[in-house]
């Protein structure tokens, strides 16, 4: 068994295992290490603990101290000199007029070596601008040419869940992903459907491919392969895919009249005998022959006060013409009243006595 600790120099970058020797460390802690490209700060991932031989690359190298504060320092001035040089050497590039996309600059933290990492379609050749590089920055210089992916994982982004790539939040190595891998997950083969934005394969069909495979050896094949990988990108493809949804036989026309008085017939079923007098019956929706007679009533009705209005007026004249004919003949004005005079009340006529009859024997 041999003690190790697990060291990472990039946020999701691939863990090394080191020697912690004597010295006392936690997960969290930072630590200076040599490796082939110089002394470097790193980040303990994996805390102190015994693994066997046979998984650790031999010969392990030894840790050679914690950080101290004078080496955040250090690095935090390394991280503004590096955006420096990636600017000038974007100048030189242009110079040159070479094909290449530089993508990150990043001094050790010794300042033994300054790295650059680009991408380009092919080999470039750089010698020149090298020379002029280490002629600007008196130091040495590494030019280091990287996939696509690796460009995904330095650049970020967001992936087609929306969430942050896996290459640049956690997965520390790229995994070997295949087709095969979304055919037996039953997902479209469509290359942008399952193509992450480096233009490659995306890392996340790797994650779930060995648990379907388990539940296909175990349950075996849910449904037959009786339709060709491409049905699926023809068939929604078509312009008139969604239309041909709207004209099933199944659906028809809805009778609303129709529903009102099956929800009222309902309602009247399941109402108590008390409660029938005090609710009121809707009115019934009137038909469009209905419309005439509603329309003709409507007239008649808006004749009727024109009616009224004129026989009121003769009514009034009429019962003018007797009041003042009796002012013209008393000589009183017509709107005066005659003073000390109070309206009686007409006295009852007696009825007559009828003369009894003689009757003649």
């Amino acid at each position: 068994m041999v003690t190790i600790v697990g060291v990472r120099f990039k946020r999701a970058g691939k863990i090394y295992y080191f020697n912690p020797g004597d010295l006392k460390m936690a997960a969290g802690d930072g630590c200076i290490v040599e490796t082939s490209r110089g002394v470097e700060f790193g980040e303990i991932v994996i805390a102190p603990r015994e693994v066997p031989e046979e998984e650790v690359v031999q010969p392990l190298k030894q840790v050679l101290r914690s950080a101290t504060a004078e080496d955040y320092e250090r690095l935090e001035l390394n991280k503004e000199r590096a955006k420096e040089a990636f600017d000038i050497a974007l100048g030189k590039i242009e110079e040159h007029g070479l094909p290449m996309k530089l993508l990150e600059a990043e001094y050790t933290l010794d300042d033994s070596k300054l790295i650059f990492s680009f991408t380009a379609d092919g080999r470039v050749d750089f010698r020149e601008l090298v020379k002029d590089l280490a002629a600007i920055f008196r130091t040495r210089i590494e030019l280091r040419q990287v996939g696509v992916r690796d460009e995904a994982k330095m650049i970020g982004g967001l992936g087609p869940c929306g969430r942050d790539l896996c290459c640049a939040t956690f997965l520390g190595d790229f995994a070997p992903v295949s087709i095969r891998m979304a055919k037996d997950q039953n997902l479209s083969l469509n290359p942008s459907k399952i193509s992450g934005i480096c233009g490659r394969l995306m890392c996340c069909l790797k994650y779930e491919c060995e648990t379907y495979r388990d539940y296909k050896q175990a349950f075996g094949e849910a449904t037959p392969e009786v339709l060709p990988d491409e049905f699926y990108d023809d068939v929604e493809g078509e312009d008139d895919y969604y239309s041909d949804l709207l004209k099933e036989d199944t659906i028809e026309e809805v009778d609303y009249q129709l529903m009102v008085e099956a929800s009222e017939m309902e309602k009247n079923m399941l109402m108590k005998p008390g409660q029938e007098k005090a609710a009121k019956p809707k009115k019934r929706r009137s038909s469009k022959g209905s419309k005439g007679a509603k329309n003709a009533k409507g007239t008649k009705a808006s004749k009727r006060p024109k009616e009224a209005k004129e026989a009121k007026e003769a009514k009034e004249a009429k019962s003018s013409e007797p009041k003042a004919k009796k002012t013209a003949d008393s000589g009183e004005p017509a709107g005066e009243k005659a003073p000390g005079k109070e309206k009686r009340r007409p006295r009852r006529r007696k009825p007559k006595a009828k003369p009894d009859q003689k009757v003649e024997k």
